[in-house]
């Protein structure tokens, strides 16, 4: 399949601030840390972009599926709250509304408290 060089309106301004923001995160979180709430938020970023790329082509769905188990499989290991269902067709069963996404969200209660910071362990060798 071959893509248009003019995406529709709106897509493409989207799509470039994705993936600036996913750039900053990266460079800010490699020199920070993670919180419960900042590595939800990720989480759902990529499995929501993931839904919208899957709409690119009858076949993306399933190439892209991995990339739902892979995060399914961090959100355990995590602690996180699973991903939000998806209808038959594959989309939220609950999907988001324009403005601002924080208040559309559903209520989140941690499954156990959150572990503090430990700072890395120093071996002597």
């Amino acid at each position: 399949m071959e893509l248009p060089t003019i995406a529709a309106p709106g897509v493409g301004e989207r799509a470039d601030a994705v993936a600036d923001a996913a750039c900053h995160l990266y460079d800010t979180a490699v020199h920070g840390g993670w919180s419960r709430g900042a590595a939800e938020d990720a989480a759902e970023a990529i499995e929501t972009t993931a839904h919208a790329l899957a709409h690119i082509d009858p076949g993306a769905e399933v190439v892209l599926a991995p990339v739902h188990a892979a995060l399914a499989d961090l959100r355990r290991r995590l602690g996180l709250a699973p991903a939000e269902p998806l209808t038959a067709d594959g989309l939220p069963a609950a999907p988001r509304t324009v403005g601002n996404p924080r208040r559309t969200r559903w209520v989140r209660v941690p499954i156990s408290p959150p572990s503090p910071r430990q700072p890395p362990s120093r071996t002597t060798s």
